[in-house]
């Protein structure tokens, strides 16, 4: 019985831990879901605090990026409206200009007739005056002729004289004016001008610090490059600029690219430095191989020497009065075998002399000498043509041209040199050299009037017909064209007409 007992209180009090346990239970997870639910509550609050935030931020962004946008529209609209009012005033400058030089032509043109009228004219009266001479003198036009012939013959005995000291003071001008065409070509190669227009590169830098590294701790950068280039660096007070000044084109070209590599680079230190400068110098010398045979490949010019090709090359980096030397070849050799087509003279001979004229400018620096017998001397090593060495020899007029290809290519180098745009001066020596024209003009006595036209390749001089007759003209043209060769430096030929008119005037009462 008692066991009995235990068995109903032992599960009794089972029944009773179970239900306990179960309330437990339930009110725990009741507990979890009201916490879990608040939670999520307040994580949605937040995250919607979050996203009104975030959109307040676009919103302002975005105003200030539009605000930007704006700004810079209207800065760009107001660039681009003063460009098209310069454009404007360009076009309208250029409008009257246009206008005024064909009024000019006009005016050319009515004189031109009206000097023709007034020839035919003279030529009429002239007539009309020997055969009234003849009526008076009772001579006939020969039987005059032959006492002036024998009269002029007395004349000249004097006047020869007088052009045999002519010949010696001319041959004394001459060969003064050699020596100084020798120390002014001397001159030109330092020229402060000369050099500045024609030796120097411009490197653009992203800002002023970098020419600190540039130079780097106690000047070791700058001295590893000038070391390695052979071309002198200038920092001054350029802003974001360095200049490389150097008489080799090459070395220049090379020291430009290692420059600009190492600024982009932004490594500047001695083993870089000559990292970058042997990689610029197989560059330079890739590019220079590539221009000498494009340039023969475009001429059709086969059959040259590799080391021609590189010479050739090298000209793309030299100028000449700021233009280009190897376009000026090209030029050249086109030119020359046009010309010998059309008379029927060795085209190729032509088109290689051209080519090959001055192939002696890519080491001019390097070798003494002219660049004519420097490039002599080239073609002669790697065993050129007889007649394109003579053609070369002679297209400065050093030596008589011996061909009719000599003749064509010394032509052509002028008229590539001489063409208006081919070669540069700046307008300030353009002006003095047009004022010197006109003054070596008018500085002669019986000179009226002198015009420098055609970009100063030519001179107008009107003379006073009361002071010089036309023999006189002609003496005159001759004497301004020895001064101006004398006392003038300039590209190309100036061509000097004289112009002589006789007016007479009456009056009708």
């Amino acid at each position: 019985m008692q066991y009995i007992w235990y068995v109903v209180m032992f599960v009794f009090g089972a029944s009773i831990g179970y239900l306990l346990r179960r309330i437990i239970g339930e009110a725990k997870i009741t507990s979890a879901e009201t916490e879990a639910k608040r939670i999520l509550d307040q994580a949605t609050k937040s995250a919607e605090t979050k996203h009104r935030e975030i959109l307040l931020e676009a919103r302002d962004s975005a105003q200030k990026l539009r605000a930007e946008i704006d700004r810079e529209s209207r800065e760009r609209r107001q660039e681009i409206q003063r460009f098209e009012r310069r454009l404007i005033n360009k076009e309208e400058s250029l409008d009257r200009r246009q206008e005024s030089l064909s009024q000019r032509e006009e005016a050319m043109s009515r004189q031109e007739k009206t000097l023709v009228k007034k020839q035919r004219e003279l030529e009429e009266l002239h007539e009309l005056s020997i055969k009234e001479l003849e009526r008076i003198s009772g001579l006939s036009r020969e039987s005059a002729r032959e006492k002036i012939l024998q009269e002029v013959r007395e004349t000249l005995k004097g006047e020869s004289a007088r052009l045999i000291r002519d010949a010696e003071t001319q041959a004394r001008a001459e060969a003064e004016q050699k020596s100084r065409s020798i120390v002014a070509l001397a001159i030109q190669r330092c020229a402060a001008d000369h050099v500045a227009e024609n030796t120097v590169s411009v490197v653009e830098l992203p800002n002023d610090e970098m020419k600190g590294r540039i130079i780097g701790r106690e000047g070791r950068n700058i001295r590893a490059l000038e070391t390695l280039t052979g071309i002198e660096l200038i920092i001054d007070d350029t802003p974001e600029a360095v200049i490389l000044s150097g008489f080799d084109p090459i070395r220049r070209e090379v020291a430009r690219l290692a420059l600009e590599r190492l600024v982009a680079d932004g490594r500047i230190h001695p083993a870089r430095i000559e990292e970058m400068v042997e990689k610029a110098q197989k560059d330079v010398e890739s590019i220079v191989k590539q221009e000498g045979e494009q340039a023969a490949l475009r001429l059709s010019v086969h059959g040259l020497h590799p080391e021609l090709m590189k010479l050739l090359g090298r000209l793309r980096f030299r100028t000449s009065y700021g233009q280009n030397v190897l376009k000026h070849s090209i030029e050249v050799a086109q030119l020359a075998a046009n010309m010998a087509a059309e008379i029927g003279a060795d085209a190729s001979i032509a088109k290689r002399s051209g080519l090959l004229h001055d192939i002696g400018k890519s080491v001019d620096h390097e070798v003494e000498g002219s660049h004519v017998a420097i490039g002599v001397n080239l073609l002669r090593r790697y065993r050129e043509s007889q007649g394109v060495i003579r053609a070369i020899e002679a297209h400065h007029g050093d030596v008589e041209p011996q061909s009719v290809e000599a003749f064509l290519v010394a032509a052509a180098d002028a008229i590539s040199a001489a063409r208006p745009g081919a070669r540069r001066e700046t307008l300030e020596m353009y002006l003095k050299r047009l004022e010197k024209l006109e003054d070596i003009a008018n500085s002669f006595d019986g000179v009226e009037k002198s015009y420098a036209i055609q970009a100063g390749r030519e001179i107008r001089i009107m003379v006073k017909p009361e002071k010089i007759d036309d023999i006189a003209s002609v003496t005159l043209a001759r004497d301004i064209v020895n001064k101006i060769e004398k006392e003038l430096e300039y590209p190309g030929q100036i061509k000097v007409t004289v112009i002589r008119e006789t007016r007479a005037v009456g009056y009708a009462k």
